[in-house]
Parts: C-alpha cells; structure tokens; sequence
C-alpha cells in the first residue's frame, strides 16, 4: 500500500493530471501555465540539491515567500528530502518574532525571496543553527553564506544522475508519521507555539476535505490567503492538486501594499472557479461591490436592495431556499440576476461558483448578501492543530449562519467545562479526535498536555450541535463576557452583526469582566460619519458636531434594545453601556489583530486599560464624555 505522505499524494498527481495545469504565475505580463509533470521535474532537482547540500531526514527549513511556483516547489522538495517544513507568514516583520520561531524550530536553512531576504540577514548572526539561506530569487550581493535555488537545482540534477536510486530510497522510505510541517501560532499572548503536523494529518485532512466537497479537474483558484495559513495550505494547494485542479497565485509587487492592489486585476484574469476567503476580505469586496453600486446613482442603488430584500426572501437559510410561498419570487430573481447580480459576477472573473470562508467568524448578514448575489459565501471551521478543516458548508449542503457539518472521519462533541459531553443542542467547547489533529506542540509538552487528552483536540472554541448535524461556533472561550454574577456570553456574535449592520461603526470590541455592565471599544468608519454631518451641514470642529456623531453612535446601538428595530436579538446585559470612541483602528502592525486577522483581546484590553476603567465611572458612563469628544474631534477628511 502506498504510504500516505505528501510526496507519494503528489506523485499519484502527476501520474494522473501530468498534463494539466497546476500553477499559474504572473510574472511579466501575462499568467503563464506550469503542468503537473513540469513542476514534477523542478520539485526532483531541487529536492536532489538539498540532499547533494547535506539536508537530512528530520531535519528542519524554513520557507519565507509569497505565494507563487516557487513556494510549492520548495515545500514539496523538503518534504521529498524527509525534512520538515517551517512555513514562516510574510507579515512578520518584528525581527524578534521571526528569530524566536527559526531558533526555536532550530532551521539549518531557510528559503527565502528577495522581498524578505533583508530580515535573515539583519538577524542570522544570531540564528546557531543556521547554515545556509537558499535564494529563490537573483540578488546583485549574494553574502557566503548564500546559495540561489537555482544553483541548488543544477546540482540536483547531476545528483539525480549519479544517485537516483539513492533519491528514490529517500522519499519512497518516508512514514505518514514523520513530520511534515511545524505551524506556528500568531503567538499574540505568549511566546508562539509550534504545531508539529504530520504527513498524515494532512493527507488524512485532504481526503476528509475532498469528501466533503466535489473538486473537479476543470477547476481553478487564485489563492489570496497567504499560503503558509493552514486553510490555504490544505483546502487551497492540497486539496487542489488532489484533484488534478489548478491553483494561481497573486502577481508579487515590489512591497506588501502593491502586492494587494494586484487581487482585483487578477480575479478577472484568471477567473477563479472558487475562491477561500477570510471574515475582513469578505467585508472588502462586500465595500467594494456596494460602492459601485452607489456610484452608479440613487436610482439603481434603490434597485438594489429591492433585489437583494427579495433573494434574502427567497433564499432563507440556504438548505430551504425556495420552500413554501417564496417560490413565487423565482421569476422576479431571475429579472434581477439578469440586469444585477450577474454584472456584479464579472467583476469577479463570471466563473465564480461560490467562496469557502474560514478563520474568524463570518456574520450571517454577508453570508446572506454573497448568496443573494450568486456566489455564496460557506462559513467553515477549524484551526490550524486540525490541519485545519473541521467543518464546513459546502454547495451540497448548507446552512447559513452554521459552519457546516463535521467533515467525515472526525469524531466530535461538546463538553462542558469538566469534560464532560453535552446533549445536542447544548453550547459547550467543541472537542474532536481524528487522523488530521496534530501530533502536539513543538518542544511545549506542557501546551500539548492542555489541549491534547487521549487524543482529543481540546479546540477552546465554543458551540453546539444542532438536530441536523450542523456545527455552530459561538465564539473562544477565552473572550467570553462574564458579568458579576459569573454568567458567561460569547462577544463575537453581537460585534460581528452590528458592525455589519452599520454603516457608522467600523470596527468593535465588547468588554466585561465580571463587572455590573458590558462596555464597548469602537472605531467609526471616519468617511461615513463626515458623510452623515456633511448633510446636516455640521462639522466635528464644533462641540454641535461632535454631539451629534456621538447621538449617532448610541442610536446604532439602541437599535438592539428595548423597542429598537433589531430588539431582542440579543441578551440586553450583554449590549454595551458604556462605549469609548477610539482614533486607531485595530490593525496587524499595532499588534491589535493577529495574522489571522482576529482582534488580540488580550491585548486591546491591556492597552485600553484607562479607557476601560473610565467607562466604569459616572462621568464615563455617559457617551458625551470629554474624552470621547476629544478624540472624536480628531477625526479628519
């Protein structure tokens, strides 16, 4: 039997798809194709170099790129050699960050493109394990201690020629227990941990993923998610290349920012069959396609929401779309995906079926607006020690505002804080055992015992199970809400559907820690909120101005209490009292988000701690406080 290794996966690939494509790159001016078989022949030199340069089995490399041909061909060559990849994000950009996670997975060499060669030479001299830093790209200074790929593939290929068999004895002898990848966590609280993932967590996950949903050969992915993420990882590149499917990768610019303002253009290039997205992509291109609209007048905006109000009608939760009486709305929503949506589907290529969400939760309302307009948005679940899918709606099998049914061969359950397992129906933590969990932490038996017990992954993740199977995250457990009298309530929920559902409030973060009332850290959507005056002819120069921006503010939340229009929807206790305006967004480089792009909490709070403090005061209390329009006067054009 063929042992179930990533190698051997690629192997039966290429035996099966050698003709198709499974890259395309940009690099000029134009997407260029590169076949099975082609990537085939680089992944065998350049695996062949690293063994002609002395990597062994077992030991460890680091692999620092953007996404693009090369990334695959150096995971797949490590892997090849019996190494273990260490996939290192590109936004890590402390220098502190990126030494601890090399000299803690003790990289004898790292790959690295030009974009991020700066990094590895301000901190080598302090890396003792390091050996060699392996070039994707040319540089015009190449230090000693520098090797091109290139270089390293040329001598492969001499190697393969005197040593095949040596090189076939190598791969073929692989485990499906050996080490794959060490993932490390965005490390926002602690020192990051290393989550150590074997061949078989990630050829197990592929199957389950595969299973789950129907991957035909005929399609295609631009993959926008950094490719070292876990989702990308597994549901993206693997699962693709599984199925003889093709994959693209974003034209690199020369800095981060050049790079992203490079999405649009190739969606439309490439026209993705699917995309996987985040919960902060989705609100961008959600921005983006709203923008338009408006743009085009009031006539058509109007127009709009009537088609979306009647597919939110007819669409229901997914599962049951088109039941009972809003059947009739079908000939109406076939008018309006005609003149509407299907111009909205050009911009993204008018091949895209559907997205696949994962990473922080994904609000109800955009799920319904993606659906409405014809590419649904499925909200999935799992974290990167699942390697990473636990769940997820698929086109098949859907329910909105549910992360999907568990994928097969995945037991799981909900237990309460003592372990214990929960009827259905029930919150609790989401707890799951299967081939794809982890193997442990890498050199943190201490963070390995607390979530691993007798093979269960201990996710920290709160939810329940509903009567049809479908798995809903409620949120962590770790920023949960306790009132004083020690009641617990998930924050993500309420924060996620009233930023969504205003337009005035960009971004929030719910705080109680067993105190009398919940208060709130808000950002305002600064453009909106001058828009708003603009047209009551007031300016945030004024105390008038600032009054009314804050009125504005407490009635987006009032529209969630007693007798507001969304009243009900939430536990009134857990609704901001108090609510502190702040002049920075929550962002990566403030270290308020994480890599994943979820709030550090920890964090926020810790940095807010006076502005916390004073909500819990009388002055405080009261939204008109100086401080708030203090702050709120600083908003500019």
């Amino acid at each position: 039997m063929d042992q179930r290794t990533i190698p051997q996966l690629f192997e039966n690939s290429v035996a099966r798809f050698p003709n198709n494509i499974l890259m395309w790159e940009k690099r000029e001016s134009s997407y260029e194709g590169l076949t099975y078989k082609q990537m085939h022949v680089l992944v065998y030199k350049a695996a062949a170099g690293l063994m002609a340069m002395g990597l062994k089995r077992g030991d460890h490399v680091a692999l620092i790129s953007e996404g693009r041909n090369d990334w695959v061909m150096s995971e797949l060559a490590i892997l090849y050699t019996g190494a273990v990849n260490v996939p290192v994000s590109v936004k890590i950009d402390e220098l502190n960050d990126l030494k601890f996670r090399l000299t803690h997975s003790e990289c004898r060499f790292v790959i690295v493109s030009k974009n991020h060669l700066h990094k590895i030479r301000k901190i080598k001299n302090d890396l003792p394990d390091l050996e060699k830093i392996l070039l994707l790209d040319p540089v015009d200074d190449s230090d000693s201690d520098e090797v091109s790929m290139q270089e390293i593939s040329d001598i492969g290929e001499q190697f393969l020629r005197d040593n095949i068999d040596v090189f076939n004895e190598r791969w073929n002898s692989l485990n499906e227990n050996n080490y794959a990848n060490i993932c490390y966590t965005s490390g926002t609280t602690a020192d990051p941990k290393g989550i150590i993932l074997t061949h078989r967590n990630y050829t197990a996950n592929i199957e389950q993923s595969t299973e789950l949903m129907t991957i035909p050969e005929s399609y295609v992915s631009l993959l926008i998610l950094p490719w070292d993420h876990s989702f990308a990882h597994t549901a993206g590149i693997y699962t693709l290349m599984k199925n003889g499917a093709s994959m693209a990768s974003i034209k690199v610019g020369g800095s981060m920012m050049e790079t992203l303002k490079n999405i649009p253009i190739n969606i439309k290039e490439i026209k993705p069959s699917f995309l996987l997205s985040v919960p902060s992509l989705a609100k961008n291109f959600r921005n983006n396609i709203e923008k338009g609209i408006r743009a085009k007048g009031e006539k058509t905006e109007k127009l709009f929401n009537l088609a979306l109000s009647a597919a939110y009608k007819y669409n229901k939760e997914g599962f049951n779309r088109g039941s009972g009486i809003s059947k009739i709305l079908s000939p109406l929503l076939k008018l309006y995906d005609k003149i509407l949506f299907s111009k909205i589907r050009e911009g993204f290529g008018g091949r895209l079926e559907f997205f696949i969400g994962g990473g922080a939760l994904l609000d109800i309302e955009l799920q319904k607006f993606f659906y409405a307009i014809g590419i649904p948005m499925f909200q999935g679940y799992g974290l990167s020690e699942a390697a990473p899918v636990i769940s997820s709606n698929v086109p098949a099998l859907h329910k909105l505002g549910s992360s999907g049914k568990p994928v097969n061969n995945l037991e799981i359950k909900i237990c309460d804080e003592n372990a214990l397992e929960l009827p259905i129906g029930m919150k609790g933590e989401i707890v799951v055992k299967g081939e794809n969990v982890m193997s442990g932490y890498w050199k943190n038996d201490k963070a390995t015992q607390e979530v691993l017990k007798n093979g269960w992954l201990h996710t920290g993740d709160m939810g329940y199970l509903d009567n049809d199977g479908f798995l809903f995250v409620l949120g962590r457990f770790k920023s949960l809400l306790i009132s004083s009298d020690g009641e617990k309530y998930s924050p993500e929920g309420i924060e996620e559907t009233i930023t969504e559902h205003s337009p005035y409030l960009e971004q929030m973060m719910l705080h109680n820690n067993q105190s009398p009332y919940t208060v709130a850290l808000v950002v305002p959507n600064k453009e909106a909120v001058l828009n708003y005056l603009r047209k009551k002819n007031l300016t945030l120069d004024t105390s008038q101005g600032q009054i009314e921006a804050l009125k504005l503010f407490q009635s987006e939340f009032n529209k969630y209490k007693n007798n507001g229009e969304f009243s009900g929807m939430f536990p009134e206790r857990w609704l901001p009292s108090a609510v502190a305006v702040l002049g920075e967004a929550f962002t990566e480089e403030n270290k308020f988000m994480n890599s994943t792009l979820k709030m550090v909490r920890s964090t926020i709070t810790e940095f807010y701690k006076s502005r916390i403090d004073y909500m819990y005061t009388a002055e405080g209390r009261d939204i008109f406080n100086h401080q708030n329009k203090t702050i709120i006067s600083r908003i500019k054009d």
